[in-house]
């Protein structure tokens, strides 16, 4: 009945910001409510996509939560490439692969630690580490345009063809990890047991995950066509707009999935859902949304304005860090303190930036 509920509630949220968008109402209204609609339709995402997964393994399910639990972030930069705001579109990818790599990996951390016997959070090694190289590919193509753009040279005018040539490399990189990586998955246990069995059937999931999708997408279009006068009234940038709010909001997913996973001592499920929202966003989602970008006025780039030297530095220290604290298959309170306090450090810099 909860569970009905909360996805009851994440559909009238979204009418209700149909109404005030279609009315003209205040531009913060809309904002908040924006907001509060976007997490409530991705967890509806979540619940769907558990229901569907109920039947494979963890590997198959980690994907499907992923993959359909970024469906808000899609939705975002794909509308805000539409309106021109390339400020928004980039920053919402890059503060969703940071929310996740940092603030949630590091929250589910902390809960599966304190839920273990020892004080230690034990999971398989083969995901973190393929995860984190998916990651590093990702950031190094981000690096290296970025440096180019900002010393100005002859490769920085032709950054948008480079971007594309990476995004086709490293989608094909992408798909080749996750064949074998779901080939390697198929020979483990169902990933939801009786004792977590979903609260409604496959067919009701389905329907569900379905019509939640088509809400995200119309959410993700009001949004983004407030956040302009929003903003401004609010006195907050889109830069911290789309690496902070859209990020936690957008995320809410693996916000919640991943951290009550680890609570129940699931925790190979529970990086597999949030490190492979890291590995979809940096491998899958960023590239593909750079070929996307392609049909828009605006393109989407790896490269990041002079301005975004912070960010690079913020990725590659990112990519460092979860790789040296999830590597070794194991990890304890304070690694996952270690993660949200970076978060919350680099989220205090983008306030002042």
């Amino acid at each position: 009945m909860k569970t009905w509920i909360g996805i009851g509630a994440s559909f009238v949220v979204a009418a209700i910001l149909g109404v005030l968008h279609y009315t003209d109402a205040n531009a913060v209204l809309q904002f908040v409510v924006a907001i509060i609609a976007l997490a409530l339709l991705a967890w509806t995402v979540g619940v769907g996509t558990e229901t569907i997964g109920a039947r494979f393994g963890a590997a198959t399910t980690g994907v499907l939560q992923s993959t359909l639990g970024n469906l808000p972030e899609l939705f975002i930069v794909v509308f805000a490439l539409r309106a021109g705001e390339i400020v928004v579109a980039q920053t919402s990818i890059l503060g969703s692969l940071l929310a996740n790599a940092l603030l949630i990996l590091g929250l589910a951390i902390i809960a599966g630690a304190y839920r273990s016997d020892d004080g230690v959070m034990r999971f398989h090694t083969r995901l973190p580490n393929d995860t984190t190289m998916l990651l590093m590919l990702v950031v190094f193509m981000i690096a290296i345009i970025s440096t180019s753009i900002s010393l100005g040279d002859r490769a920085s005018d032709n950054a948008e063809t480079i971007s594309v040539i990476g995004a086709i490399l490293i989608l094909c990189v992408y798909g080749a990890w996750l064949a074998n990586y779901l080939k390697a998955g198929a020979q483990q246990e169902p990933a939801i047991g009786e004792e977590h069995a979903p609260a409604m059937s496959f067919r009701a999931g389905l329907v569900v995950l379905t019509l939640a999708g088509v809400a995200a997408a119309f959410t993700s279009e009001w949004f983004v066509a407030v956040i302009d006068p929003a903003t401004e009234k609010l006195g907050i940038s889109k830069a911290f707009t789309g690496l902070v709010i859209v990020a936690i909001a957008g995320n809410a997913v693996e916000n919640v999935v991943g951290i009550q996973l680890a609570w129940k001592r699931r925790f190979d499920l529970a990086v597999s859902v949030v490190k492979n929202s890291v590995a979809q966003i940096a491998a899958f989602l960023y590239p593909a949304l750079v070929l996307i970008s392609l049909l828009f006025t605006q393109r989407l780039t790896f490269g990041l304005p002079s301005g975004g030297l912070v960010l690079v530095v913020a990725l590659v220290f990112a990519a460092l860090a979860i790789w040296q604290i999830t590597g070794d298959g194991k990890a304890a309170v304070y690694e996952g303190f270690a993660l949200v306090a970076t978060y919350a450090l680099l989220a205090t810099v983008v306030w002042f930036e």
